[in-house]
């Protein structure tokens, strides 16, 4: 294993340099995340993983023979969003990044008789073994999606239909909240008996899970309201856009997650939500002319 690099090819070793930054930021970046993990299953899958980036770290080396010191900023990026986001998104957002890097493996393929190994190793060990990482809040995703499209879908709609008949900030704020709430309440008890119907043992888990994502999803759809209430038109559009990146964001962590398509999915839940809000937009104008409220 290793040795001197050709004076022909001696650009493939700038190539090379990058891999191995790769992999000895990659390296400790597992490293770190398993130090801080708990559950001893996860622990020993980011190990193993920590273990085979440092093995490739050392192929690469002993072709450079240099030494090279790990991206500090990525290395702080990630463990951060392991905390944050979870450990499965982080890491296969991170994964993400290195499969572009592996489309120039092949450029070494010649040079370099481990670089398929490698190339190999990176594409399919790493995402078995990710795989096998357990994480609560993955097993709860379908709890997080109920709670977060009924509150989109509900709420956009029922600020949307309230903006235009009662023309008052914080009278539709406050209408909003006390809407939402209500509905999180029925709707973490609706799934608590629906898991529990199904024999869930965990079926409180779920429930809260469903509650909790929808009353954050209705606190700050309801935001612009409180800030800008004399501006309520202005308080909807910005509603709106709210409701477009929690959709375009929820649906980002879903598809690195859980590895599924995720233009379809935003597509389709962004149409639901604006098509509902804008029916009961329309509502709204037909019960303030019809009834003639002004406030």
């Amino acid at each position: 294993m290793g040795g001197k690099i050709p004076m022909a090819k001696e650009n493939i070793k700038d190539k090379l340099l990058i891999f191995q930054k790769n992999e000895i930021t990659e390296y400790e970046i597992y490293r770190k995340i398993a130090k801080s993990t708990k559950d001893e299953n996860n622990k020993k899958v980011l190990e193993k993983i920590a273990q085979e980036e440092l093995n490739h770290y050392n192929i690469w080396k002993s072709y450079t023979g240099i030494d090279v010191k790990p991206n500090k900023v990525k290395i702080v990026f990630y463990v951060l969003l392991s905390k944050i986001l979870g450990l499965t998104f982080s890491l296969k957002l991170m994964e993400k990044g290195e499969e572009r890097a592996q489309v120039n493996y092949k450029e070494v393929f010649d040079v370099i008789p481990e670089a398929q190994k490698i190339e190999e190793q990176e594409q399919e060990h790493e995402a078995e073994l990710l795989s096998m990482i357990e994480e609560d809040k993955l097993n709860y995703i379908g709890s997080i999606v109920l709670g977060l499209n009924d509150a989109l879908v509900e709420l956009t709609g029922a600020l949307a239909g309230l903006t235009f008949a009662l023309q008052n900030g914080l009278l539709i704020a406050s209408s909003g909240l006390i809407t939402g709430i209500a509905a999180s309440l029925s709707m973490a008890a609706s799934e608590y008996l629906s898991q529990r119907a199904e024999g869930n043992e965990n079926a409180l888990k779920s429930a809260v899970y469903t509650g909790i994502t929808y009353i954050i999803t209705v606190f700050l759809l309801i935001l612009p309201y409180l800030l800008i209430p004399k501006n309520y038109f202005l308080s909807l559009i910005l509603t709106l856009i709210i409701a477009v990146i929690i959709i375009l964001g929820f649906n980002f962590y879903i598809s690195v997650a859980k590895d599924l398509p995720f233009k379809k999915r935003f597509l389709e839940m962004a149409g639901i939500s604006f098509g509902v809000a804008g029916l009961t937009f329309f509502i709204g104008f037909l019960v303030r002319v019809t009834l003639g409220i002004e406030i």
